[in-house]
């Protein structure tokens, strides 16, 4: 590290000074914007920072636009939020009836783990549907004049005009940044819960689709432990092995354990050929991945030192509240050199 010829970066090298003015000289020499590559990071994370930057700019403009209803010969935010309203309903799918969902969750197996997941998600996909339904009748109402606009209600009509999801409704569900890409989250979930529980099992998962992604692995692993006579759920954790094909590709579902679709790898690209991380490409954010296959084996069969453990969180924003679980990736660099990276898997990158 104290050799002649170290440096950090192009640039960035250890200043041999002995007094404060040699110091404050090497200082004034440092670039003025540090680049990516200085903090071991790709170039992409330049681009991933200018954006958040510039989306929180545009987030403060617009929360800091007049709220009162247009008075030039424009649409007013009434008949804007109205209209949209209309557009939602038309769309809505229709409540649940409980005694059907019931009636086929017996002949599914009711005591089965992955049916009763199955029926904890569609209890609170139902919720935000009611809700949903109820906010946008009374919303109507409210603009009609028929009932008072209370503060749910003008909460509603403001982030509906400015594209954000209510907070109503956010607190039921689930985070997006617009409520269009939310609304299309309701009905792509819906459609997966439709699916399974009228016509058959998915022979793949969206796990992004779940509200509970936890609790789908956590029921996978009782499925398979009650598969292999001896074995204990403490001593069952997850394995996976990424495949070559996509969702469209697979026509049947696996031996064991689920085939889940629809993670996004950031921090670094795929090579599906030979199913390993590789370097992102310039410009390129994000890699969809191909499907994985995902199931449980004994604690005691160990864990290979080579492969980067890389986690797996359901938005962009990484906390322990949005962490999920993590799954091995094969590499052929160190692991370290993925984790100096940041490298994670996302179910959801809007």
């Amino acid at each position: 590290m104290f050799q002649p010829s170290f440096n950090f970066y192009k640039g960035y090298v250890i200043p041999k000074c002995s007094n404060h003015a040699q110091f404050m000289e090497a200082i004034d020499h440092l670039p003025l914007v540090d680049t990516p590559e200085a903090f071991r990071l790709h170039p992409n994370a330049d681009i991933t920072y200018q954006d958040s930057t510039a989306s929180t700019m545009l987030d403060t403009m617009l929360s800091i636009q007049p709220k009162d209803s247009s008075s030039g010969g424009g649409e007013t935010r009434e008949s804007v939020v109205q209209r949209l309203a209309d557009d939602m309903l038309d769309k809505l799918p229709r409540s649940y009836i409980p005694h059907e969902v019931k009636a086929r969750l017996q002949k599914m197996g009711p005591i089965a783990p992955m049916n009763i997941f199955l029926r904890q998600e569609i209890d609170r996909m139902q919720r935000v549907i009611s809700t949903v339904r109820t906010t946008l009748n009374d919303l109507k109402l409210a603009i009609d004049g028929t009932i008072i606009m209370s503060e749910n209600l003008r909460d509603a009509l403001d982030k509906m005009y400015d594209a954000k999801v209510p907070s109503v409704w956010q607190k039921i569900s689930w985070k997006s940044s617009t409520i269009g890409f939310w609304y299309t989250e309701l009905l792509e979930r819906d459609c997966q819960f439709r699916s399974w529980v009228f016509e058959e099992r998915p022979n793949v998962f969206w796990m992004t689709g779940f509200f509970n992604p936890q609790g789908f692995l956590t029921a996978m692993r009782q499925e398979v432990t009650r598969a292999h006579k001896g074995w204990a759920l403490d001593s069952a954790v997850l394995h996976n092995e990424v495949l070559r094909q996509y969702k469209d590709d697979i026509s049947s579902p696996p031996p064991e354990g689920v085939y889940i679709h629809g993670l996004f790898l950031d921090g670094a690209g795929w090579d599906r050929r030979n199913c390993k991380l590789v370097e992102s490409a310039n410009k390129v954010l994000f890699t969809n991945m191909p499907v994985v296959w995902v199931y449980a084996i004994q604690l005691s069969q160990g864990h290979d030192a080579k492969m980067y453990e890389c986690p797996v969180y359901k938005k962009p924003n990484r906390t322990d509240l949005t962490y999920i679980t993590s799954l091995t990736l094969k590499t052929t660099a160190s692991p370290d050199h993925w984790t100096l990276r940041g490298v994670a898997l996302l179910c959801d990158i809007k």
